[in-house]
């Protein structure tokens, strides 16, 4: 008895972590459609985006993917990630990646200080010796 019910804790966390990965994924998508087809001219690319802005502006819950039960299942607030996601697909495209470079420095440099003053003090620096010194 014991053996199944791992099993069924098994397959339970299985279940919720592909549920967590796809719903990712979908948000995912839909951030990309809003920011490449922001702007389109041809008909399949306008539909696109219209599905894409549809699907994050809805309030329907009837789906198990709709875009609340997604933010639900991230635990993210759906205002938030709408005015994240309007706010990139607004973004031309060099002003989005700009914003992307600067948070990935912010990120890099806030791991760069971590890591050099986990000890609690700065790297330490070795002296010259003064033997190498010529006396004149």
């Amino acid at each position: 008895m014991t053996t199944k019910n791992n099993m069924n804790a098994v397959d339970n966390y299985q279940f919720e972590t592909s549920r967590r990965d796809l719903a990712a994924g979908i948000l995912k998508q839909a951030g990309l459609d809003l920011r490449r087809f922001n702007g389109a001219t041809s008909a399949v690319e306008r539909e696109l985006y219209l599905d894409a802005y549809s699907w994050i502006t809805s309030d329907d819950c009837a789906w198990p993917f709709s875009f609340l039960n997604v933010c639900q299942l991230l635990n993210l607030a759906p205002d938030v990630v709408r005015l994240e996601l309007s706010a990139d697909a607004s973004a031309g495209f060099f002003t989005y990646w700009g914003q992307r470079c600067a948070r990935a420095t912010r990120s890099l440099q806030s791991f760069l200080s971590h890591a050099f003053t986990k000890s609690g003090r700065s790297p330490a620096v070795d002296p010259v010796p003064l033997t190498n010194v010529p006396l004149t």
